[in-house]
């Protein structure tokens, strides 16, 4: 009997001691477990701020290509309609010239004929004043012709008024124009040149409206051509704005481009980030849901 209850204690003795090292391996799975899950969970966390980081990266990245693009757009847009600008303001400014040309052109023509009809008057009305038109100057060959008694050929008539060779139409529009502004009808002509004593005042009369419409002709070419410079100058400092406007906004469209290109290689390196970082925190959930089928027994126990 006292063999058989020894026995039974020692058997006692050894399941104490076998449920003592059970507890011990228990304990010590436990702070593993704990410790484990700790770890785990703290890295999901990061890995979960590292992702949301990433999101936020790729979303300022494609943020600002959106607005770069639109900036360039725009810049292009600008530089493109400042080209036309430019194109029609030198148009204008070519057609304003011609016009101007034109003007002086007529004007010159006009106070011309008003100068011929002016010395043609001093022919009948004030010899004195009169100046005879330069006297033809004869050739070596004429000169020979004349000497040995011969003819010359008759000169062509240069044409124009009266002989002048002064093109008429432009010339009697702008005389037209000023005589109907700037004073009435002229006087009549005189009833006969017979009446001598009448000549100094009609004379007198009708010079000095030629007077006035040659006075008038070069305050008219004088303002034009203060106009014209005032306008050219305007148009080579706007061409020259416009010029220096198009070189900065093309600058500004290289910097963007260059801009655009970091912008870009950004979002991928933002994106490549994003997806290993995805995948590490799936490995990472995985772990958790291995520890827990693991552990979550033995914990709440």
């Amino acid at each position: 009997k006292t063999a058989g209850f020894e026995k039974v204690i020692k058997m006692i003795d050894e399941m104490v001691v076998n449920l003592k090292n059970e507890q011990v391996a228990d304990d010590s799975k436990k702070q593993y477990c704990d410790a484990q899950l700790d770890q785990s969970e703290d890295t999901q966390k990061q890995q979960e701020q590292s992702i949301a980081d990433s999101e936020k990266a790729i979303e300022e990245a494609e943020g600002l290509l959106e607005t770069l693009a639109a900036e360039i757009k725009a810049l292009t847009a600008g530089i493109k309609a400042l080209d036309k600008a430019v194109v029609d303001a030198t148009d204008q400014r070519k057609e304003a010239n011609e016009e101007f040309k034109a003007l002086i052109a007529a004007d010159s023509t006009a106070k011309e004929v008003l100068g011929w009809a002016k010395n043609r008057l001093n022919k009948f009305y004030n010899p004195k004043m009169y100046t005879a038109p330069p006297k033809r100057e004869l050739s070596e060959e004429e000169s020979i012709t004349v000497n040995m008694g011969g003819t010359l050929a008759p000169t062509p008539a240069p044409g124009g008024i009266g002989g002048t060779g002064i093109g008429a139409a432009a010339a009697l529009v702008q005389i037209r124009a000023h005589s109907s502004k700037s004073i009435g009808a002229p006087p009549p002509p005189p009833a006969t040149f017979d009446a001598y004593t009448k000549k100094g005042a009609e004379s007198n009369g009708v010079l000095a409206m030629i007077d006035l419409l040659v006075a008038d002709l070069t305050k008219e070419m004088q303002v034009a051509e203060v106009s014209e410079k005032d306008a050219q100058a305007d148009y080579e400092k706007y061409v020259q704005n416009s010029a220096d406007k198009r070189a900065q906004d093309a600058k500004s469209i290289e910097e963007k481009e260059s801009a655009k290109a970091d912008a870009e290689a950004t979002l991928g390196k933002a994106e490549l980030d994003k997806k290993s970082k995805v995948a590490e925190s799936y490995a990472t959930a995985m772990i958790l849901r291995d520890l827990h089928l693991e552990c979550d027994w033995l914990l709440s126990n």
